[in-house]
C-alpha cells in the first residue's frame, strides 16, 4: 500500500534510481567533454556535473518547484569556463531526454512540465551569467574604445589600429554610430550577422537596419543616453538582414564622450540570439514529441485537446480515437525491441496515410498506443469506416528483417463529446472504451456514459473491498452439497460473502469478480482456503470444496499456498477438493497446478464442463476426480462420458424436487442449491 507520508512530488531515489542518475551524469560529462574544453580533469568534471545534476533533480522534483535552484546550476556551468553555446546545447539535449527517463520523474505526464520549465530556468541562469561576462568584456572593450577615440586627436592612426584590433577579434557585432545615426565603423562580425560586407554598412544609418516595428523603442533608448538619463541601454531588437529576413539580436548601446566630456559617438554591441532561440525551440519540440515516430506525444496531445474542443464545428464536433496495437508484445518478444520500434514507425505512417484528407492530430502515447483527434466535417467518414480503413492499411504486411508483419488495432472511441468536457476526462473516457474493445482484437468500442457510470460503481466497489475485508465485512460461508440418491449431506462448498452496509449481501461470484480486478483475489482466496480448511477439520470427515478463479488457478505460488494451509490447519489432502474452470485450465500454468495438486492427494474438480472438444481433452488428459456440469440439454450424454472417465458428477442451482429428480435420472451424483440449503455461516450448519 502507498506510504501516506510520502508525497508523489518529492523524489526519494532508490538504489536503481540513484544508479540511473549517476549514469546520466557520466553521459553528460562524456558528451560535454566532446564539444567544449574546460580547465578540469575528467574526474573533476564528472564530480562537478554529478553535483549539478543532483541540484537539477532537487529543483525540479521538489514539492514546490524552485527555478532559482536551476538558475544557480546554469550560473555554475557558465563559471566552469569555456562552455559557450555548444556546451549549453549539449547540456539541454542530454538533460532534456535523460530527465524524462529517470524513475523518480515517472509518470512523465505529471513531471514533463516541471522538467521543461526547469531546463528553461537552467538556460536562463546560464545566459544571465554569460551576459554578465559579456557585459564585463564589453565594458573593458568600451573603455579601450573610449581611450582610442579620446586619443584620436593626438594619434588618429594609433586609435584606429586599436579599434581594429579589438573589433576584429570580437565575435560580437560592433558598430560606431555618429550622434545623427550614421554608421561610421563596423566590424566583420556584424556583417556576418546581417549578411553584409563591413564596407557596405559604412555610410548607412542605424535605422536603415532596424525593423520598423522596433525603431521607436531604439530611438527612445538613444534619447535617454544623450540626455544622460542612462549610461548604457540593453534591449532585445530585430535587425533586417540583407536578404530581407529578420535577425533577433541582443543590443547593448553606450555613449562615447570626447576629451571635452561631450558626447561624440554611440557604441553598439550586437549579440545574435537566433541560434539560441532555435535551440530552445528544438528542446521544446523534443519534449513534446515522440523521438521514435516524430509524432506529438501524450503531453502535447492533451494540452491541445481543449483548444480543439473549443474550435470544433458545432454540428459535427470532434472524434477522439485511442488505439492499441494487438499482439505487439509478441512481435517484441519474438523479433526483438528494434523490430517493434520499426513496426511503430510503420503504424505512424499508416495512420498519416489513412487520415491524410482529414483535419486530424495524430500522437503516440505510451508503448504501442496512439491517439487521434478528428475535427469532423460534413465529409468525414463514420467511425466504423475509419477504423476499418486503418485496419485494412495495417493488414498489408511490412517487412522487418525479412519478416512480413501485419497488425490490427483495438480502438476506444469518444464521438462528439461536449465542448465543455475536461480534456483529462475525455482521455479517460477513450481509455475506458479501449479497455472494453481490447476484449475482442481488431474491434472498436464507443464510449457510453451509462456504461461508464456502471464501470465506476464496480471499480469503486473493487477498490473498497480490501478495507471491507479488513473490517470483517467479507466472511466465509458454506453451501451444503447433497447426494441426489438420498438427499444426505455429502460435503460443503466454501464461498465468499460481502455483507455490504449499503448494497446488502454480495454473493461469491460478485466478490470473486471484484477481487480479480485488483489482484486481491490471491490473498483473499488463500484466506478463504485457510479459514474453511480449519472449519473442515472441526467438522472432521465432511468433504470441503473450494473453487478457484482463473487468476488463482494460474498462480505460480498456488501449490505452495495449499501446502502451507494444509500444514497449518492439519486438514487431510483427501478431504479437500480444489475446483478449476475449463477456461482456466486451457492456460498451461493452471493445468500444471491441477496435476501437482492431484499428485499431492488433493481431490481435483473440473468446473463448468460443457462437453466441447476442448473439455473432452481436459477430461482425458488431466487427473480429474469430479466434474461440475454446466447447464446443457445433453446432460445424460455428458454424464455418461464423465462416468466413463471414473469421475463423480456435481451440479449446482438445484432449487426444486423436480430439478433434483431430473438431474438424478440424467446421472448426476451430487448437487447444491436452495433445495439442500443456501450458503450460510458455519454456526448455522448441522451435520
Amino acid at each position: 500500500m502507498p506510504n501516506p507520508g510520502h508525497s508523489p512530488d518529492t523524489p526519494s531515489p532508490q538504489p536503481d534510481a540513484e544508479r540511473r542518475r549517476r549514469a546520466l551524469a557520466r553521459k553528460w560529462t562524456y558528451l560535454l567533454s566532446g564539444v567544449v574544453v574546460v580547465p578540469l580533469t575528467a574526474e573533476e568534471l564528472d564530480r562537478e556535473l554529478g553535483e549539478q545534476l543532483d541540484a537539477v533533480c532537487d529543483g525540479i522534483g521538489a514539492g514546490q518547484y524552485d527555478p532559482k535552484v536551476l538558475e544557480r546550476v546554469g550560473d555554475r556551468l557558465c563559471a566552469l569556463g569555456y562552455i559557450g553555446e555548444p556546451g549549453l546545447r549539449c547540456t539541454l539535449e542530454v538533460l532534456g531526454k535523460g530527465l524524462l527517463a529517470l524513475p523518480e520523474f515517472q509518470p512523465v505526464e505529471s513531471t514533463a512540465e516541471r522538467i521543461v520549465l526547469g531546463l528553461g530556468a537552467l538556460a536562463v541562469g546560464f545566459l544571465a551569467s554569460n551576459q554578465r561576462a559579456v557585459i564585463e568584456q564589453q565594458e573593458s572593450m568600451q573603455l579601450s574604445l573610449f581611450k582610442a577615440v579620446r586619443d584620436a586627436k593626438s594619434n588618429l592612426r594609433e586609435s584606429e589600429a586599436r579599434f581594429d584590433e579589438v573589433a576584429t577579434s570580437s565575435s560580437s557585432g560592433i558598430m560606431i554610430i555618429s550622434l545623427d545615426g550614421q554608421l561610421v565603423r563596423a566590424n566583420a562580425a556584424i556583417g556576418d550577422i546581417l549578411g553584409y560586407l563591413p564596407a557596405e554598412l559604412t555610410g548607412t544609418t542605424l535605422f536603415d537596419l532596424v525593423h520598423p516595428d522596433s525603431a521607436d523603442v531604439l530611438r527612445d533608448a538613444m534619447r535617454q543616453l544623450l540626455d544622460g538619463t542612462e549610461t548604457r541601454i540593453r534591449q532585445s531588437q530585430r535587425l533586417l538582414r540583407k536578404n530581407g529576413e529578420t535577425a533577433r539580436i541582443s543590443l547593448t548601446t553606450s555613449l562615447l564622450r570626447g576629451t571635452d566630456d561631450e558626447p561624440s559617438h554611440l557604441v553598439i554591441v550586437v549579440e545574435d540570439g537566433t541560434e539560441l532561440m532555435l535551440l530552445q525551440g528544438e528542446l521544446k519540440r523534443q519534449v513534446l514529441h515522440d523521438v521514435l515516430t516524430g509524432l506529438p506525444n501524450r503531453q502535447y496531445f492533451g494540452s491541445n485537446l481543449e483548444a480543439a474542443l473549443r474550435r470544433a464545428d458545432p454540428e459535427h464536433g470532434v472524434t477522439l480515437l485511442h488505439l492499441d496495437l494487438d499482439a505487439f508484445g509478441m512481435v517484441c518478444n519474438s523479433l526483438g525491441r528494434q523490430a517493434g520500434d520499426r513496426l511503430l514507425v510503420h503504424v505512424a505512417q499508416c495512420l498519416k496515410v489513412v487520415l491524410s484528407r482529414e483535419k486530424a492530430m495524430i500522437a503516440r502515447f505510451d508503448g504501442d498506443e496512439f491517439g487521434v483527434l478528428l475535427e469532423n466535417s460534413a465529409t468525414t467518414p463514420d467511425v466504423a469506416t475509419i477504423v476499418a480503413d486503418i485496419n485494412a492499411e495495417l493488414a498489408e504486411p511490412t517487412f522487418v528483417d525479412g519478416h512480413g508483419l501485419a497488425v490490427s488495432v483495438s480502438v476506444g472511441v469518444v464521438h462528439r463529446p461536449s465542448p465543455d468536457l475536461d480534456p483529462t476526462e475525455l482521455l479517460r473516457a477513450a481509455d475506458l472504451a479501449l479497455r472494453r474493445a481490447k476484449t475482442r482484437r481488431g474491434q472498436w468500442e464507443l464510449y457510453h456514459p451509462d456504461q461508464d457510470a456502471h464501470d465506476r460503481e464496480a471499480q469503486a466497489l473493487a477498490v473498497s473491498m480490501p478495507g471491507a475485508w479488513e473490517q470483517g465485512e467479507v466472511v466465509a460461508v458454506y453451501r451444503p452439497v447433497a447426494r441426489l440418491a438420498d438427499g444426505a449431506t455429502a460435503g460443503v462448498e466454501a464461498l465468499l460473502r460481502w455483507d455490504h452496509p449499503d448494497l446488502g449481501p454480495l454473493d461469491h461470484d460478485r466478490c470473486a469478480a471484484l477481487a480479480e480486478q485488483t489482484g486481491l483475489i490471491l490473498p483473499l482466496g488463500e484466506w478463504l482456503l485457510r479459514v474453511s480448511s480449519g472449519q473442515a477439520v472441526w467438522w472432521k470427515n465432511v468433504p470441503l470444496i473450494v473453487g478457484l478463479t482463473a487468476h488463482q488457478a494460474a498462480d505460480a505460488d498456488l501449490t505452495n499456498r495449499v501446502v502451507r494451509v494444509l500444514k497449518e490447519t492439519g486438514l487431510r489432502p483427501g478431504q479437500l477438493t480444489i475446483g478449476m474452470s475449463v477456461q482456466a485450465l486451457r492456460v498451461p500454468e493452471a493445468a500444471e497446478n491441477f496435476g501437482v495438486l492431484a499428485d499431492m492427494g488433493v481431490a481435483t474438480m473440473l468446473d463448468g464442463f460443457g462437453g466441447g472438444a476442448a473439455d473432452l481433452v481436459l477430461l482425458d488428459e488431466l487427473p480429474v476426480r469430479s466434474v461440475r456440469l454446466a447447464p446443457s440439454p445433453f446432460a445424460t450424454e455428458l454424464a455418461a462420458m464423465v462416468h466413463g472417465s471414473g469421475a463423480t458428477i456435481l451440479v449446482s442451482g438445484v432449487d426444486t424436487e423436480e430439478q433434483a429428480a431430473s438431474w438424478h435420472s440424467a446421472g448426476a451424483d451430487l448437487a447444491s442449491g436452495d433445495l439442500f440449503g443456501t450458503a450460510r455461516l458455519p454456526g448455522d450448519l448441522s451435520f
